[in-house]
């Protein structure tokens, strides 16, 4: 049980992260559903299972194309669409890059920039034909590798959401290591999301983001990274440069009803850095954002879905 007496937590270690369900009933049968749930779908998209869909298509790449099933069909177009937006910092081919820096995965030394440069025409998402008439990818050169991981978390609670409102579950909340969707209000204020201290103890907090059936992601430098020479190099790549992004934030948050869109927000808002988003967000009306800026300022695209309390007085608010 959590403090809050009437809601009872579940948890797992899925998709190499700690997985985490809240429910206003106790109910593990619920909850063994829709981890076994998250497993099957972590084996469709995954890049870390020798056999699954992806990675097939990965292994014939510049050789054939791959027919695969329909929703990893749609999750790949989907992130071929936002590769292929202008200035997009979001690229499911970058995959090349990821592996050779290994950033989260033992990396700990800068590659050599010539290294680099022959990886980066691997990744360019126009090289990735799809065919809809046959449900097939065809990646067009070998060493090419697609990636959904920047893009699958938020996919996967939005189906464990829609799983649960087919259960009848009316207040809920499934954090899938950062992507944290939520049912109903959740209880007094809604549902409380805490809001990271970059590069603290896990349980410092700059604040709290209250929400009501909303989704609520965040990347941010401090997830990954290593440190070489008096330098950080954190794992937010830039697909043009294959070095990482360089500009004033530490994170972006993102606030909408689809975890998928916040998925896909946070990597292009942080590549735009603050001013810009701030520009672009004018428009979107039914995605807010939350930027943390390494001079410690917090700032508000706006907060139509969401309420926010100050906890580090460190931090200044930017409304």
């Amino acid at each position: 049980m959590t403090p809050d007496a009437r809601i009872y937590a579940y948890s797992a270690v899925l998709m190499g992260s700690p997985i985490l369900l809240k429910l206003f009933e106790h109910n593990e049968g619920l909850a063994s559903r829709v981890f076994r749930l998250i497993k099957q779908q972590e084996n469709i998209f995954t890049v870390n299972r020798h056999d699954s869909e992806v990675m097939a298509v990965n292994h014939a790449a510049g050789s054939h194309a791959v027919v695969v099933s329909q929703p990893v069909f749609n999750l790949i177009r989907c992130a071929k669409a936002v590769s292929e937006s202008p200035d997009s910092s979001f690229n499911f081919t970058i995959g090349p890059l990821v592996k050779r820096w290994k950033i989260g995965f033992s990396g700990n030394s800068v590659p050599d920039a010539d290294d680099l440069r022959a990886l980066l025409p691997l990744t360019h998402s126009h090289d990735v034909v799809l065919d809809e008439s046959t449900r097939s990818v065809f990646l067009q050169k070998a060493g090419m590798e697609i990636d959904l991981g920047a893009i699958a978390k938020g996919y996967i609670a939005d189906v464990v959401r829609d799983f649960l409102k087919q259960e009848k579950v009316e207040n809920a909340l499934i954090n899938l290591g950062g992507n944290v969707q939520t049912l109903g209000a959740g209880g007094e204020g809604g549902w409380a999301i805490g809001l990271k201290t970059p590069f603290s103890a896990p349980d410092a907090l700059i604040g709290v983001i209250n929400v009501n059936g909303k989704s609520v992601v965040t990347s941010g430098i401090y997830e990954r990274y290593f440190e070489c020479d008096g330098r950080r190099y954190h794992h937010i790549l830039d697909p043009k440069t294959g070095y990482p992004l360089d500009n004033e934030l530490f994170s972006v948050t993102v606030i909408s009803d689809d975890s998928i869109d916040g998925d896909i927000y946070t990597t292009l808002l942080y590549g735009m850095g603050v001013e810009k988003s701030l520009r672009y967000l004018r428009d979107i009306l039914d995605i807010e954002a939350i930027f943390v800026t390494k001079d410690q300022q917090v700032i508000f695209s706006s907060q139509r879905q969401f309420s926010f309390t100050l906890l580090d007085n460190a931090f200044h608010p930017v409304y």
